[in-house]
C-alpha cells in the first residue's frame, strides 16, 4: 500500500471536482507535496482531506448512492410489463442479447480507447470508412494480439472483460437469484476471476476486498475510478434475466455496481440493465431509453446527459451531428467515463432502431471506449430483435464460441450461456420455480445429518432445505433453502446462504458420497464435514 495515495491523488482531484467539490486550494497543496516528495503519511492525510470535501452549494445535482435514496429520486414510470412470449421466443431474445453484445465488442476491440479522428484515419487509409463489416487488420497500427477480432480473422469471440463480467453476473444469479447482494457479488468475483484480469475501478475494489473492506466502502476507498465505465459494462445479464421488469433489473445491477462504483458509476449499470429489460417489451428506441432513464435519479449528471442526447437525436439530423454535440458537452470526461460513453450508447440505440449494423458501427466510429459502447448497443438491439434476426455477417463468424478468463469458463458456447440465462430468468420472474427445479434436479436424495465444528444440521434433499435448529444451543431456526445442488456419483456439491442481517453469506459444500456416509468441506474456510443418511 506504500505510495498508493501518491499514485492516485491527481485522478482523485479530478473525480472530486466532477462530483461538485471546490478543489482549488487542495490541488495546490497536493502539487507542492508531490514536488517536495512528501512522506506517504502526509499524502495519505491529504487524500483523506480531499475525500472529506463537501459538495459545493452551487452544484446543481442530487446523486445518492443508496438504493432507497436512488428510488426516491426517480421519475414516475411503469416499472414492470408482462412479457408473455413462450420459452422459445424468450431464448431467442436472450441469445440475441448475448450474440449482439459479442459482435459489438469484437467490432470495437481493435480500436479501444482511440479518438474518432484516429479511427477515421485508419478506416480512410484502408478504404473502409463506411465500415460495413469488422475492422480489417493493419500491421503496425493494430496490435497483433487483436488480430482475432479483425475482419477475416474472427473464429470466436476472444476473451474480453466486457464478456467476462457478463458470465460472472450469470454465475452470481445462478447461485443467488433474487437474493443477490453486493457482498455475494464481491465473493463471486474473488472466487471466479483473477485480480490480474481487472483494471481501474474493478482492480481497486478487488484490492479492497482483500483488505476486508466490504461494499459499499469497497467502491469508494482509494478508488478515483468509481464513476468510470466499468460497472456499466457489467449490466447486461441482469437485464436478460428480468424480461419486461426494468425496476428489478436495475436493483440487481445496483448490487453489482455498488461493490466497485459510486454515484453515476452505479447509475450507468442500472440504466443499461433497465434498458435491456425494457427491450424485451418495447420496440421504439425512445421508449427503451426512457425506461432506463426512469430507474436513475432525475437530477443526476447521467440523467441530464441522456435527456440531452435524446433531444439531439430527435432533431432528425445524422449521427455525426449528435456525436459533435456529445463531444462538445461531455468530451471533457475521461475516455472511459460512464457519462460520455452512455451518451454514445443512447445515440447508437437511436440510430440502430431498425438497423443493427448502424447502431454498433456509429458508436465505434465515435471513439472513446469503443468495445464497451458497441457491446452495450449490440446487446440492447440484439435483445430487441432476437438472435434469428441478427445479420449473419456480424454474428455468424463468432461460431457460437466465446473465450473467457472466468474460472471454469475458458471456452463457452454462447447458446449454452443463453440457455442458462433463460433458466435463471424463469427463477427470477417466478421464484417458485427455483425450489421446484432444485427438488427435481439430480441429487443424492434422502435426509442426512451433517456434523462439523458448527454443530449438527439436517439436510433434506427432497425438500431442498438445510435445518440449523440445535437443541444444544437452545435455538430454533427456520430451515434454509438450498441455492444449488449437483450430484455426479460419488461427487456432490451444494450451496446455501447464511443470513447475516443485510446480506446472505454463501457457503459451498464439496465432497463425496459412499453408501450412507458423506464427507467433505465447507468453503469459505475449508471446514471439514461428515454426514450420515437418516432416511
Amino acid at each position: 500500500m506504500n505510495g498508493l495515495e501518491r499514485k492516485l491523488i491527481n485522478t482523485e482531484i479530478r473525480q472530486r471536482k466532477e462530483e461538485g467539490c471546490n478543489v482549488i486550494d487542495i490541488s495546490a497543496r497536493v502539487k507542492a507535496a508531490l514536488e517536495s516528495k512528501a512522506s506517504d503519511l502526509e499524502m495519505s492525510c491529504l487524500y483523506d482531506e480531499l475525500m472529506s470535501l463537501p459538495i459545493d452549494d452551487s452544484f446543481g445535482y442530487l446523486e445518492p448512492s443508496v438504493i432507497e435514496e436512488i428510488k426516491q429520486q426517480r421519475p414516475d414510470a411503469l416499472r414492470k410489463i408482462q412479457f408473455s412470449e413462450d420459452d422459445e421466443v424468450l431464448f431467442d431474445r436472450i441469445y440475441g442479447g448475448w450474440l449482439g453484445r459479442a459482435a459489438g465488442c469484437a467490432l470495437g476491440k481493435p480500436v479501444e480507447g482511440w479518438s474518432k479522428d484516429r479511427i477515421d484515419k485508419l478506416l480512410l487509409e484502408m478504404d473502409v470508412l463506411s465500415l460495413d463489416n469488422y475492422i480489417p487488420f493493419k500491421d503496425g497500427l493494430i496490435r497483433e494480439g487483436l488480430r482475432t477480432s479483425t475482419r477475416g480473422n474472427i473464429e470466436y469471440m476472444d476473451r474480453d472483460d466486457d464478456m467476462d463480467f457478463t458470465i460472472l453476473g450469470l454465475l452470481a444469479l445462478e447461485c443467488h437469484g433474487l437474493k443477490l447482494s453486493a457482498r455475494a457479488m464481491a465473493e463471486s468475483w474473488m472466487e471466479n476471476i483473477p485480480v490480474g484480469m481487472l483494471c481501474t475501478a474493478e482492480h481497486s475494489a478487488y484490492r479492497n476486498f482483500s483488505m476486508n473492506i466490504s461494499p459499499p466502502e469497497s467502491g469508494i476507498y482509494r478508488n478515483p475510478f468509481r464513476e468510470w465505465i466499468g460497472a456499466q459494462i457489467r449490466a447486461d445479464v441482469f437485464g436478460y434475466a428480468t424480461p419486461g421488469w426494468p425496476e428489478k433489473a436495475a436493483e440487481l445491477a445496483f448490487c453489482d455496481a455498488s461493490i466497485s462504483h459510486d454515484k453515476n458509476g452505479i447509475y450507468g449499470e442500472m440504466f443499461v440493465a433497465a434498458m435491456i429489460s425494457a427491450a424485451f417489451v418495447h420496440t421504439s428506441s425512445e421508449s427503451i431509453v426512457v425506461a432506463g432513464l426512469a430507474e436513475i435519479p432525475m437530477k443526476s449528471r447521467l440523467a441530464e446527459a441522456v435527456r440531452k442526447t435524446l433531444d439531439w437525436c430527435k432533431e432528425g439530423k445524422d449521427w455525426l451531428y449528435v456525436w459533435k454535440r456529445i463531444n462538445e458537452f461531455y468530451g471533457h470526461y475521461d475516455s472511459v467515463h460512464t457519462i460520455n460513453n452512455a451518451a454514445l450508447v443512447v445515440m447508437g440505440v437511436w440510430y440502430g432502431e431498425k438497423d443493427f449494423e448502424a447502431g454498433i458501427v456509429n458508436v465505434v466510429r465515435s471513439g472513446w471506449d469503443t468495445d464497451c459502447t458497441a457491446a452495450t448497443v449490440g446487446s440492447i438491439l440484439g435483445t430487441k430483435q432476437g438472435a434469428k434476426a441478427l445479420p449473419h455477417k456480424w454474428v455468424g463468424v463468432l461460431n457460437d464460441h466465446l473465450k473467457s478468463a472466468v474460472s471454469g469458463h475458458s471456452d463457452n458456447k454462447i447458446s449454452e450461456l443463453a440457455q442458462r440465462t433463460l433458466l435463471v430468468s424463469k427463477t427470477i420472474t417466478n421464484p417458485k420455480e427455483r425450489k421446484e427445479k432444485l427438488h427435481l434436479s439430480k441429487n443424492v436424495g434422502g435426509v442426512w445429518e451433517l456434523t462439523s465444528d458448527w454443530g449438527k444440521n439436517i439436510l433434506d434433499f427432497e425438500k431442498g432445505t438445510i435445518d440449523f435448529s440445535s437443541e444444544s444451543r437452545g435455538v430454533e431456526e427456520e430451515p434454509t433453502s438450498l441455492w444449488s445442488c449437483d450430484y455426479n456419483h460419488p461427487h456432490i456439491n451444494f450451496s446455501y446462504g447464511v443470513n447475516k442481517g443485510s446480506w446472505d453469506q454463501r457457503l459451498d459444500f464439496s465432497g463425496t458420497v459412499n453408501g450412507d456416509a458423506l464427507e467433505g468441506f465447507y468453503n469459505p474456510g475449508i471446514l471439514p464435514v461428515i454426514g450420515r443418511r437418516l432416511s
